[in-house]
């Protein structure tokens, strides 16, 4: 069981908010007419003490990106790894390269996750089509040999890899120069190109019609075998609601469905009085009655509002408000005061 690391009085919330699909179907495959943006990653925040912003060209030594794994307990997540670029190699490639099972970079990974690409593939190659925002990856047959249930979690993973970086909004992929039209094990639809519409770690809330449902993708929290706290996203398909982020900060509020392997970053009495989004700011004011000026509020719990609000909304930063003030301050002494970019790199985990 997973143990809480903050106490009632200062527990806030995290949530992240999903566009509306415009088909009820369209997490399960590539028939959705509303492609999901990524994150916008210029920014100049840090967590866990990790440097942050867009992935270093030259791939210096102290670079970092993030790259998509599967935890112990099966869920897709993102987590921060060191980056050095060899001539003439791309981050993306390079990201790809370290998520094949059991390959050169495997020393590099966290020891409670794993990659998903399947052992012994190569990136045979790899192109980015600047116009339509697309990143093409052609690789070696090895990649069609994998287990029927992994099939969903290698597509999440690639797709959410890749449209973390810069520019990348799809994702097409290819094995010996033939482009898939479905993965080859299970047949997982793509028809094209992936994008962050298929969702990641699927789930859906209790009593809802799949087929009159929005998605939303909530951050709960996560630890390892040594007790590094971490975050998982997870998207909930719900009923259909006029305001996705409200919609989001309600099952925020029920918490996590797997309640013996994730954590609720939220009590219940915890209320939101407001969402706005304006001129590039994503403001939420929540009233927490327990509150008092001055107190030190978890890290992980501002962290992981920021990333929620940032992720799918139109806005660069978050302004934060407890009981109407913005004077606020986390266990680290960072002031919340104004306005806080999107981390780019989480989950910087020992390997």
């Amino acid at each position: 069981m997973i143990q809480k690391r903050w106490i009632r009085h200062t527990a806030l919330a995290a949530i992240l908010v999903l566009p509306v699909l415009t088909a009820g179907c369209g997490l399960f495959s590539q028939q959705t007419s509303k492609s999901i943006d990524p994150p916008k990653v210029e920014v100049t925040e840090e967590v866990e003490g990790e440097p942050t912003g867009q992935v270093d060209p030259t791939g210096k030594t102290g670079s970092n990106m993030t790259i998509y794994l599967q935890d112990i307990n099966g869920y897709v997540a993102p987590v921060a790894v060191p980056l050095t670029l060899g001539e003439n190699e791309t981050a993306a490639q390079k990201a790809l390269e370290m998520m094949v099972d059991n390959g050169a970079y495997a020393s590099l990974l966290p020891a409670d996750f794993r990659a998903l690409i399947p052992q012994g593939t190569q990136v045979l190659s790899y192109q980015y089509d600047k116009e339509q925002k697309v990143a093409k990856v052609n690789f070696s047959n090895s990649f069609v040999d994998y287990n029927l249930q992994d099939e969903r979690a290698i597509v999440e993973a690639i797709t959410w890899t890749l449209t973390a970086m810069p520019g990348i909004e799809g994702v097409e992929l290819s094995v010996e120069g033939e482009l898939l039209q479905e993965m080859p094990v299970a047949a997982y639809p793509i028809e094209g190109k992936l994008t962050r519409a298929i969702g990641i770690n699927l789930e859906t809330a209790e009593g809802v019609n799949v087929s009159n449902s929005s998605p939303v993708t909530l951050y709960f929290s996560a630890q390892t075998l040594n007790q590094e706290q971490y975050y998982v996203p997870v998207t909930r398909l719900v009923a259909r609601s006029d305001s996705t982020a409200h919609a989001a900060m309600e099952q925020l509020l029920a918490g996590p469905l797997n309640k013996k392997e994730l954590t609720s970053v939220i009590m219940p009495d915890v209320k939101v009085k407001e969402i706005v989004e304006k001129n590039g700011v994503v403001t939420i004011d929540l009233q927490d009655d327990a509150y008092e000026t001055g107190q030190q509020i978890p890290s992980e719990m501002l962290d992981a509002l920021v990333l929620s609000l940032t992720e799918n909304t139109d806005s660069d930063t978050v302004q934060i408000r407890v009981n109407g003030e913005t004077n606020l301050v986390d266990e680290k002494n960072k002031s919340y005061s104004e306005p806080v970019g999107r981390p780019h790199h989480v989950n910087a985990l020992k390997s």
